[in-house]
């Protein structure tokens, strides 16, 4: 124990062993705690080191025991015997472990969960990382606290189980909702559930933010009452079947020209063909093969088997020219700042678009952030 020894005198030491005021005692155990984190230690420094913290985790003074959680709460030098008796220890001395120390197997911190105590439960909910198979248990059994602190922790693996099984519980609890909307990633189920609790704000996070099922964004979209709206055009783009959604859009009488338009100044490019073929009656492959006809003729004629208004026509070319000649350039179709180029290209060109639709384009032009907008009007 020579690496981490020099740093204590014979005074610390006996302060640990012998001296009957608690503050002196927790002071060197702080220290020695502190020296054996920091110093490399052998297997059989580290052996004997994991025998001093036994002790201190007996001594009768909570402020030592607490001194000793504190300073280890984190270090693997922890043993799990030691972690699971500060674990049952009082709050002071428990959370800091319960909190960090990564000496506790997943059936540790179930058995802690699952105790009730809802301070622990919170700790575990906040740990830097929650496996799937604790996050389910606090999801089940854990107090609204802990379980909203588990949906608010990104480094917790939360399974689409028990993200229902959350809002199951606390359906009424709108910082529940608001921290699962606000996760990284949510399955669909989750989504469309948080859709019809969540208030306005967090509901156009999600419907902005996550793709919804074709039915919830339709009727997000169409009803007036609804304050926060889906934007059709991205919850498109969002969908992992765009044929399917067009269908769906086209069923509800949604799918229209003004759409299809906005969409296309948008550079939604895969939306305006299956759009086109929705309506049309035609196949994806072959309306994608119209559009993209370089003659007069394959956009024009696909356009009107669709029955999309002859007043729209021009400015449906001026979108697909402009689309064209980017990709020629060649822009990466996929990325924000061809999108961004697109709308600015189209709406220069003052096409003979709809008020409502212009209005809606410059709208979204607006919403760009400005330093990618100056970057990608440098890059055209």
């Amino acid at each position: 124990m020579t690496a981490y020894r020099a740093r204590l005198t014979d005074q610390d030491i006996h302060r640990l062993v012998k001296a009957g005021d608690a503050d002196d005692r927790a002071a060197a155990a702080h220290k020695l705690c502190r020296g054996m984190e920091r110093a490399p230690l052998s297997p059989e420094d580290r052996a004997a080191a994991q025998k001093i913290l036994r002790m201190l985790a007996n001594d009768a003074a909570e402020l030592v025991r607490r001194a000793m959680a504190v300073t280890l709460k984190s270090s693997d030098l922890l043993p799990r015997d030691v972690a699971r008796k500060l674990a049952a220890d009082v709050d002071s001395v428990a959370l800091p472990v319960i909190n960090f120390s990564p000496a506790f197997t997943d059936e540790d911190l179930v058995e802690i969960v699952r105790a009730g105590s809802a301070v622990r439960q919170v700790a575990v909910a906040s740990r830097p990382q929650v496996s799937r198979d604790v996050a389910e248990v606090v999801a089940e059994v854990g107090c609204i606290e802990a379980v909203r602190t588990l949906a608010a922790n990104d480094n917790a693996d939360l399974a689409e189980r028990a993200m229902n099984r959350a809002v199951d519980r606390f359906p009424q609890s709108g910082e529940l909702v608001a921290a699962l909307a606000y996760r990284q990633a949510l399955p669909l189920s989750v989504t469309e559930r948080l859709v019809e609790l969540a208030g306005d704000a967090v509901r156009e996070h999600l419907v902005t933010r996550h793709a919804v099922a074709p039915e919830t964004a339709i009727r997000l979209a169409t009803f007036a009452r609804e304050r926060a709206t889906v934007d059709l055009v991205d919850q498109a783009a969002a969908s992992a079947d765009i044929g399917e959604f067009v269908a769906r859009l086209n069923a509800r009488k949604a799918l229209n020209g003004s759409l299809l338009l906005r969409a296309l100044a948008r550079g939604q490019m895969t939306f305006l063909e299956h759009g086109l073929a929705e309506l049309a009656g035609t196949p994806h492959q072959r309306a994608a093969l119209m559009v993209h006809d370089a003659g007069p003729l394959g956009l024009k004629a696909l356009y009107d088997r669709a029955g999309l208004p002859p007043r729209l026509f021009a400015a449906f070319r001026v979108g697909v020219d402009t689309w064209r000649q980017l990709q020629a350039e060649g822009k990466d179709t996929t990325s924000d700042g061809f999108r961004q180029v697109l709308l600015e290209r189209f709406l220069t060109q003052r096409p003979n678009a709809p008020r409502e639709d212009l209005a809606y384009l410059m709208e979204r032009l607006d919403q760009a952030p400005a330093p990618e907008r100056v970057s990608v009007a440098n890059a055209a």
